[in-house]
């Protein structure tokens, strides 16, 4: 038995559409789709979800950690220095300055859910145009949510036969 529904596409449109509908639910908490889909959206979140849970808290105390970031003027542009290498030709680079920041450091287990959560999401942008990680939304927001629940983070409505083709329409949303 296959692993997901076939949903009447090749696998990488299929999949495509998965993690499409995957990232809205995460992103928006409700989507509207049909039935078919979003049972396969549930038991994908349902998994991302209970994983999340169980690596809520598993994580080091923060360290200090050395970083390097570009120096930007007040419109957003890096700033530019010219420096000449040991053969005497110049050229140009960004300037950058060390701060030292505290950030809390993943265990094993964590940074592999993290990455195997980043293979079911896409990278959003909201309105201003920043990216949001929603790998981290799903740790810091939604995983404490539900951390005394047992399962069943979603929930579906059916919403009646659609216009067009008949096909039945659903709401998806986590509790």
């Amino acid at each position: 038995m296959p692993a997901h529904r076939k949903l009447g596409r090749p696998t990488d449109q299929r999949k495509a559409i998965l993690k499409n509908l995957v990232t809205s639910l995460i992103q928006h908490g409700r989507i509207e789709t049909t039935e078919t889909r979003a049972k396969e959206v549930k038991n994908i979140v349902e998994k991302l979800i209970t994983l999340a849970v169980r690596e809520c808290d598993n994580f080091t105390a923060p360290k200090n950690v050395t970083v390097s970031a570009p120096v930007v003027d007040s419109k957003g542009r890096k700033i530019l220095k010219t420096v000449t290498s040991k053969n005497g030709n110049k050229y140009e680079v960004v300037e950058r300055e060390t701060k030292t920041e505290l950030k809390t450091v993943d265990g094993p287990s964590r940074l592999a859910a993290r990455r195997l959560i980043m293979n079911w999401v896409y990278r959003v942008k909201d309105e201003n145009g920043n990216t949001i990680s929603l790998t981290n939304k799903l740790f810091d927001e939604i995983a404490p949510k539900y951390k005394d629940r047992k399962g069943g983070y979603t929930r579906i409505y059916k919403m009646g036969a659609r216009r067009g083709d008949g096909a039945e329409v659903v709401v998806l949303e986590l509790v």
